[in-house]
């Protein structure tokens, strides 16, 4: 708990000291729609388990707030998720679950143009996970049975813009646990497509 008020105090005071530090740009409000790929794995304490990236999708929208070279950039995406396990018994247990994100991040443009912008960020992702499956045997599921639905972490990557068409990647790492029985925390790489509709 001290650790994600830490994370989150944190967060917000960047948000402030960007916003005052470009207060004298006018801010523009973009609204949009976002798709694209996640790779993910989680890790595991586990001495019986090994993760290993599985692909899956996303969609969703998207808003930004432009402020001079700054921006700070909120989603809501639904991920449908999936990931697979290298067991000592042999057998290679397979994850899904499908989850609504809510990342937040500021950014900041390094290249900018009227039409092209490159740009770098990072931010804080809070993550509700519902609807997950495990094939796997009957202990392994036991172990997934408290599969925390709540989920917190920080996120960050880079970016380019071509007038209203975007595109980024980035990593996100889970601060807390999926399952509190083998101490998973998923860890993922997106490749995301967006378009602002203005």
């Amino acid at each position: 708990m001290k650790q994600l008020f830490l994370t989150l105090s944190t967060f917000l005071l960047c948000i402030i000291a960007c916003t005052e530090t470009q207060a004298q740009q006018t801010p523009s409000f973009h609204i949009g729609i976002k798709g694209g790929a996640n790779f993910t794995k989680t890790s595991s304490e586990s001495s019986t388990l090994e993760g290993k990236y599985g692909f899956g999708y996303q969609g969703g929208i998207m808003t930004r707030m432009d402020i001079g070279r700054l921006y700070v950039q909120g989603e809501a995406l639904f991920n449908k998720r999936k990931t697979s396990y290298d067991s000592k018994d042999g057998s290679s247990p397979k994850l899904s679950w499908n989850s609504i994100d809510l990342p937040v991040v500021i950014g900041y443009k390094f290249i900018k143009t009227a039409d092209f912008n490159v740009r770098a960020f990072a931010g804080g992702v809070y993550s509700y996970a519902f609807k997950n499956n495990l094939s796997a045997s009957q202990a392994l599921q036991e172990g997934f049975k408290k599969f925390d639905k709540f989920n917190v972490g920080v996120t960050g990557g880079i970016g380019i813009d071509y007038k209203n068409f975007t595109a980024d990647l980035r990593y996100e790492t889970g601060l807390t646990s999926i399952s509190k029985e083998f101490k998973s925390k998923p860890h993922s790489f997106t490749l995301g497509i967006g378009y602002f509709l203005f």
